[in-house]
């Protein structure tokens, strides 16, 4: 099973999906200035590719990821001013 769904962030739009895998859910809220991932992120993976993204846990469906916080994130995203701990709503609106 596959959810598609836009999020408002600010006054900007982040596309939310949701994939129900084998064990675990795989959900992805991506922006026009980068993303946020579930624990499938490789985040070694995203800092070569210099990509804004930031790695949450603990969360199996998009609305327990919006009440998430940064768990870890790639040196792009701490340019943005993005940081651990962070609260993912504030985050959506860094990279909408």
């Amino acid at each position: 099973m596959i959810k598609v769904k836009k999020i408002r962030a600010g006054k900007r739009f982040v596309e939310a999906l949701w994939v129900k895998l084998q064990s675990k859910n795989f959900i992805l809220l991506r922006g026009a200035r980068g993303y946020v991932m579930c624990g499938y992120l490789n985040l070694k993976a995203a800092e070569k590719f210099k990509d804004t993204a930031v790695k949450i846990t603990g969360a199996s469906t998009i609305e327990e990821a919006l009440r998430t916080r940064v768990a870890s994130c790639t040196s792009p995203a701490r340019r943005l001013g993005i940081y651990k701990g962070q609260p993912i709503k504030e985050v959506l609106k860094i990279i909408a």
